[in-house]
C-alpha cells in the first residue's frame, strides 16, 4: 500500500527583478493539517530563481520528514513547464535550480506537479514575503 500523498506548496517573491527575493513553502498532510511552513530569506536572485529556490526549499523539507509523495502547487507557469520538459530552459543559472530540484524530485516514488492561480497559493506567497520583511529588518504589526 502507498503511503498518502502530501500536498506541497510553494512560492518565490522579488522585490525587483533581480532584488530582494524570498521562498515559502508549506506542505499540507493528508487531512489538511499544515505539517511545515517554511520561509527563507535568499538575498538578491530574480523571480524565477527564488520560484525555483521555494521550490527546493520544500522538497528538501518533504524528503527530511520521509514524505515519498507529493502533489506539488506553484503559481509560476514557467516553472512548471520547465519542469515537465515543455519549456526549454535557456538561463545557464535556471538550468543548475532545476537541475537540482529534479535530482530531489528523484527521491520521490511519486509526484505531479501543477501551476495553480497565485490565489491559491497565499499561504506560500505571505511566507516567502515575510522572509524578505525579516531579512530587511521590517516586521508587520
Amino acid at each position: 500500500m502507498n503511503p498518502p500523498e502530501r500536498d506541497l506548496y510553494t512560492d518565490g517573491a522579488s522585490r525587483g527583478n533581480p532584488g530582494n527575493a524570498g521562498a515559502g513553502a508549506i506542505l499540507i498532510g493528508p487531512g489538511g493539517d499544515i505539517e511545515a511552513a517554511l520561509k527563507k530569506s535568499l538575498g538578491v536572485c530574480t523571480n524565477n530563481e527564488a520560484e525555483y529556490k521555494a521550490l527546493i526549499l520544500g522538497l528538501e523539507e518533504a524528503l527530511r520528514m520521509k514524505n515519498r509523495r507529493l502533489r506539488i502547487f506553484l503559481d509560476s507557469e514557467l516553472i512548471v513547464r520547465q519542469l515537465q520538459g515543455v519549456y526549454r530552459i535557456k538561463n545557464s543559472r535556471l538550468s543548475g535550480l532545476a537541475a537540482e530540484a529534479r535530482n530531489l524530485l528523484s527521491f520521490l516514488d511519486g509526484y505531479t506537479i501543477e501551476h495553480i492561480p497565485r490565489e491559491r497559493n497565499a499561504m506560500a506567497d505571505r511566507l516567502a514575503n515575510e522572509a524578505i520583511d525579516e531579512a530587511l529588518g521590517k516586521s508587520e504589526k
